[in-house]
C-alpha cells in the first residue's frame, strides 16, 4: 500500500504553518497522524496522490525531482511537497 506524506514547504495562509503534514496511507487519510487539510488544498494536491499511488515518478508528471505544488485558494499562497513515506 502506497504511503505518502504532503508537507507544507511556505505558507502565508492561516490553516497551514511550515512543516504542517498531512499522512496519506493508501486511499485513506491518516487522521491520527494528520493535521488539517483544507478542500482547496485537497483540490491541489489529489491529481499528485493519485498518480503518486499508481506509480507515476515525479519525473513522468513533469517535475525535475519533487513534487511541489501550491494551493490554488487566494487568502494566502502554501505550497505543499508530496514525497512517498520510507
Amino acid at each position: 500500500m502506497e504511503k505518502i506524506i504532503v508537507e507544507v514547504i511556505s505558507s502565508a495562509c492561516g490553516h497551514y504553518q511550515s512543516g504542517d503534514r498531512i499522512f496519506i496511507n493508501g486511499a485513506l487519510i491518516d487522521k491520527e497522524r494528520s493535521g488539517n487539510i483544507c478542500l482547496m488544498a485537497l483540490q491541489a494536491i489529489f491529481p499528485y496522490i493519485f498518480a503518486f499511488r499508481k506509480g507515476v515518478t515525479p519525473q513522468q508528471m513533469g517535475f525535475q525531482e519533487k513534487i511541489q505544488v501550491q494551493c490554488p485558494d487566494y487568502c494566502g499562497p502554501t505550497v505543499f511537497e508530496l514525497k512517498r513515506e520510507e
